[in-house]
């Protein structure tokens, strides 16, 4: 049984952790493959990302898996919480073995950021390290295939879209090879998910699931839209962060391409996207469980298309899911409220 999320991949689990109320509106969301790591790889596309590790993850160099990958509010100070998941996974013994002794480990933990300072009212109210160890906590005593949870958790918390509210979403297929492919995402982008001439999401012109809203209720909204973004300072740093996970065996250069198509994914559901003021990033995970076919060398390609479908679906069910927030920092109206659940 399927829940359409990342933790359809077996053995990927998934954890938030969310603070919300006294300032604070910001979270971290943790990936944490199976025990031993999976095949990882990043593609950033972004003009102003704020990345740990991602060097790393180059396929000309030495480190091949990753045992976890954070995503975080709070900028570049909320990379701190990727200290927290470190500690956690050093006291399971799980890293680059670097001595004799088994517990002489370094954990491989990349980790990206959203921009989300101030959203709950205090600038200085941003993930650190207890909050990163919290969230794979979380994750690793989530049951597998777990439903992920989303709309305003975890990163995703303190996430907007343009004017609106944005949070965390995720998808997944299994392809006819068996082979599964999944997305998470945390929708926080610059730029726009919707149509400003009709009101449907952009994801959703892409997948044609289009159902317009009628002309009274879009009008309704872009006026609400148009007050809200007046009283709130402006999304000036913004960023859709995602993680491609696949029961796949990949090689590193082959999760990098995944990872540079999946961008395809977030370009088909925001526009415009990839700015200078975006840190868009894409993170892959491959387990290795299934073995491509080595009699078809472009056996890759669904694989590559279906991580750019996941990603677009899932930004379009972060948006569906997300909820208004009103506060101190801002107030950020929700899909939802302003369209209803059609």
């Amino acid at each position: 049984m399927t829940v359409d999320a990342l933790t359809d991949v077996a053995g990927v689990r998934v954890g938030h952790a969310t603070r919300t109320g006294d300032g604070w509106l910001t979270g971290t969301t943790v990936v944490l493959p199976p025990e031993g790591g999976a095949v990882a790889a990043v593609d950033v596309r972004g003009g102003g990302p704020g990345t740990k590790e991602t060097d790393a993850l180059d396929p000309r160099n030495v480190v091949q898996k990753a045992e976890a990958i954070v995503l975080t509010g709070g900028s570049a100070y909320g990379l701190d919480a990727a200290t927290g998941v470190m500690a956690w996974l050093e006291e399971q013994g799980r890293g680059v073995r670097v001595g004799a002794d088994p517990t002489h480990v370094v954990p491989v933990v990349p980790a990206a950021c959203v921009f989300d300072l101030g959203r709950g009212g205090d600038f200085r109210a941003r993930p650190d390290a207890a909050l990163g160890r919290a969230a794979v906590e979380a994750a690793a005593a989530s049951a597998p295939g777990t439903r992920v949870r989303e709309g305003g958790v975890g990163a995703g918390t303190g996430a907007a879209v343009g004017p609106m509210k944005g949070g965390i979403g995720s998808a997944s297929t299994v392809l006819g090879s068996g082979i599964t492919v999944a997305a998470l995402v945390v929708a926080n982008a610059a730029g726009s998910v919707m149509d400003p001439e009709t009101g449907v999401l952009y994801g959703e012109l892409f997948e044609g699931r289009v159902d317009y809203p009628e002309a009274h209720v879009h009008e309704a909204a872009r006026r609400r839209l148009a007050e809200t973004a007046a009283k709130n300072a402006p999304p000036l740093l913004n960023t859709t962060l995602a993680v491609v996970a696949t029961d796949a065996d990949l090689s590193k250069a082959q999760a990098q391409k995944l990872a540079g198509t999946a961008h395809d994914g977030i370009a088909r559901a925001v526009r415009p996207v990839h700015l200078l003021n975006d840190g868009d990033t894409v993170f892959t995970l491959a387990t290795g469980q299934r073995a491509l076919d080595a009699e078809h060398p472009l056996a890759l390609n669904e694989i590559l298309a279906a991580g750019a479908d996941m990603v677009t679906r899932a930004i379009v069910r972060a948006v569906r899911a997300a909820e208004s927030v009103s506060g101190p920092g801002g107030e950020w109206l929700s899909y939802g409220e302003l369209y209803g659940g059609r």
